[in-house]
């Protein structure tokens, strides 16, 4: 007890052990203990240079162990997919039905019906999509692709009947016509794309169509040394997705021309570059053959004859100089003609100005107010009409002509159009607000994409729009009704909407008698104006997969919704405008390359540039791919011409 008293105590009146005498403190802290307690050695350089070594040596370390781990678990993984990806199927005692295999003729040609196809039978899943409607979609395009996309598995049988059995990322033509990228990356099987809906292809083009037996006639693309076969499809529902064909404008010797709109197309014209070239190169070959073979004519101003001409440019002023003799680059001449004042006439004033410069300083020759009047094997004739109303011919002589220059119609279009005495339209085939073809029968066949063309006339719907907004029965409209009718117009024919804004002003306007009523030759008039200011839609992939989109979300519902059509009395074929609006186009924009840049028409504002412009229309490109396969091909492909350049194979 004493001894814990006093060490208490003594611990209460000890100073703490962290204190110091303020002259212990001092001395501690002077400048000088300081800087001797802060001074070191300096380092050699020897040993410097053994310090970085020994951090480079373990940085290296680091990666190349990341390097050989991720190596082996790549070959890993490879490994384990092949393990379960490569082994034996059963295919013995797959079912296939007997009609399948032996179809029933008939229609008007009495030809085989494939109202069963192969795989119909082979599992449960299939045996009950072959109960379901019969959607079958003609062509392999954008509007195909968009209705496929949209489609949900399980409510229609589908059969897409094409010539080719994939489907084509056109826009990106050009750049593959040079070897920018490949055609493999611009291609996607269409059985790919269908196997989401269990779907068929039937690889074969249609030739016509028996609308009052639903029976579609289609001949088969067979391989060399056998027939093509003729035979009918039945259907249910039709969609025409088959595109459109260049237009000739009566121009004569267009088989020397060159096309661009399929692969095959962009395959012809790269080996005909190529071989100019490779002939162009042999000191055989006269300085007036030379110019003739090194001299390429693009006819048509729009976005694919400028894109082409663009890469022809940039395939001349980056890699053919490398490997071909310089005079063969010195020869080279880029022509464009274009019937319009400017090129990219479509688009905002400032980009056609901007890519005309832009051309103008790659002396790429733009002749523009110009018409081709005739194409030979080794020229193309074209006039200008001079300021005083002469008109002048000039010739180019040349090895290369690309025709772009307006489409027509697509042989079965036109068959389809021929069918139908109230299809008049000498470019597409007409159809309503809904997509369905005007004059078959309704709800059972659609068009879309550069194959139709949404009906503009209003005055057509005249009698049944005063029908059924003339309330009080006297013949006449009055400014109420107008009302009521304006808003029917919309519902029948959304493109008339712009139009048909200022209400007021167009019936004060029209009212010539000033009775505050409009008669009917008075309606006439003013439905035929505004029909008149309605612009068509332009014939483009963007169009044509906003349709596929809309009309594949359509046939959906009315798939969903069978049960409640028919507890109304109606059926899927009376359907679209009880249970979907009518199409409305979102324009989203416009671009094209120009060499090394691009341009942007965005409706309200534009964007132009160099490469800033490139990698985005570039990136723009990229999404729009159908699957993650051709993203990945067409990035490596521009990764590869960065580096390398592009194959100057002839392939």
């Amino acid at each position: 007890m004493f001894r814990a008293t006093c060490i208490a105590k003594r611990a209460t009146h000890a100073p703490p052990l962290y204190r110091l005498a303020p002259t212990s403190y001092a001395r501690l802290t002077s400048p000088a203990l300081l800087a001797r307690t802060y001074a070191t050695t300096p380092e050699s350089p020897s040993s410097k240079l053994i310090r970085r070594a020994r951090t480079a040596a373990k940085y290296t370390f680091f990666i190349f162990g990341s390097t050989v781990v991720g190596c082996v678990v790549l070959t890993g993984a490879i490994f384990l997919h092949d393990a379960f990806t490569y082994h034996n199927r059963n295919i013995e005692g797959v079912p296939v039905a007997p009609r399948a295999l032996q179809p029933e003729r008939g229609g008007p040609k009495n030809l085989p019906i494939l109202s069963t196809l192969l795989s119909d039978w082979e599992d449960d899943e299939n045996r009950g999509l072959a109960e379901k409607p019969h959607l079958v979609i003609v062509g392999g395009g954008w509007g195909a692709v968009g209705v496929l996309d949209k489609l949900n598995p399980g409510d229609y049988h589908v059969t897409i009947v094409s010539p080719e059995t994939y489907t084509t990322f056109t826009p990106l033509l050009p750049s593959a016509a040079v070897g920018t990228v490949s055609i493999r990356s611009l291609v996607e099987p269409l059985r790919k794309i269908a196997a989401r809906l269990r779907g068929h292809l039937i690889n074969a083009r249609a030739v016509d169509l028996v609308m009052s037996e639903r029976l579609l006639e289609v001949e088969t693309i067979s391989p060399n040394g056998l027939k093509d076969q003729h035979m009918y499809i039945p259907y249910d529902k039709l969609i025409i997705a088959v595109g459109s064909t260049s237009s000739t404008h009566g121009v004569p010797g267009l088989e020397h021309c060159f096309q661009l709109k399929t692969v095959s197309d962009a395959q012809a014209i790269r080996k005909r570059i190529i071989d100019n070239f490779e002939a162009a190169s042999l000191p055989t070959t006269t300085p007036e053959e030379r110019k003739r073979l090194l001299s390429f004519v693009v006819c048509g101003g729009g976005p694919t004859g400028v894109e082409t001409a663009a890469e022809i440019y940039d395939l001349c002023q980056e890699d053919l100089m490398n490997y071909f003799p310089k005079i063969c680059r010195k020869e080279v001449s880029i022509h464009l003609i274009q019937s319009r004042e400017h090129i990219l006439n479509t688009y905002s004033e400032a980009i056609s100005r901007y890519a005309e410069d832009k051309f103008n300083r790659d002396h790429i020759d733009l002749i523009t107010m110009a018409r081709v009047s005739s194409v030979d094997h080794d020229k193309v004739t074209y006039t200008r009409r001079k300021p005083d109303g002469k008109v002048e011919t000039f010739e180019i002589p040349t090895n290369f002509i690309l025709w772009s220059t307006g489409i027509a119609m697509n042989p079965f279009t036109k068959r389809v159009s021929e069918l139908l005495p109230n299809q008049v339209h000498k470019k597409a085939i007409e159809v309503d607000a809904h997509l369905r073809v005007k004059g078959a029968p309704l709800g059972t066949v659609y068009a879309i994409g550069d194959a139709s063309t949404i009906e503009t006339s209003i005055v057509s719907y005249l009698l049944e729009l005063v029908d059924e907004a003339d309330k009080n029965k006297d013949g006449k409209i009055d400014y109420d009704e107008w009302k009521i009718m304006v808003s029917r117009i919309k519902k029948r024919i959304p493109m008339a909407e712009e139009q048909l804004m200022k209400v007021r002003e167009l019936f004060d306007l029209y009212d010539s008698d000033a009775d505050n009523s409009l008669n009917l030759n008075e309606l006439a008039v003013l439905l035929q104006e505004i029909g008149n200011k309605i612009t068509a839609l332009p014939a483009t992939a963007q169009v044509a997969s906003q349709q596929g989109k809309y009309l594949g979300k359509k046939l959906s519902k009315l798939a969903e919704r069978r049960s409640v059509l028919e507890a109304n009395g109606l059926t899927m074929d009376e359907g679209d405008e009880a249970l979907a609006p009518p199409f409305r186009y979102r324009h989203l924009g416009s671009l094209a390359y120009i060499g090394n840049a691009a341009v942007f028409d965005l409706g309200r504002f534009s964007f132009m540039g160099g490469l800033a412009a490139m990698y985005a229309w570039r990136s723009v490109y990229w999404s729009e791919q159908v699957s993650m396969r051709t993203r990945a091909l067409l990035m490596i492909d521009w990764v590869v011409r960065g580096i390398w350049g592009r194959d100057l194979s002839r392939l």
